[in-house]
């Protein structure tokens, strides 16, 4: 029968970590960014608009 064993991504050709890292931190960022901003106008519409 076939060998159903899981992957094993530390042997796995073609993977480019250093790519999949810096998309990882650039979501990272841009979430950050993206719910400060939202924070920001939260607050600002609860001021400017009661």
């Amino acid at each position: 029968m076939s060998d159903h064993s899981g992957i094993v991504y530390s042997t796995a050709e073609g993977m480019d970590y250093p790519a999949h890292e810096n998309a990882y931190k650039f979501f990272v960022k841009l979430g950050t960014i993206l719910g400060s901003t939202a924070a920001v106008v939260l607050a600002l519409m609860a001021i400017f608009l009661t």
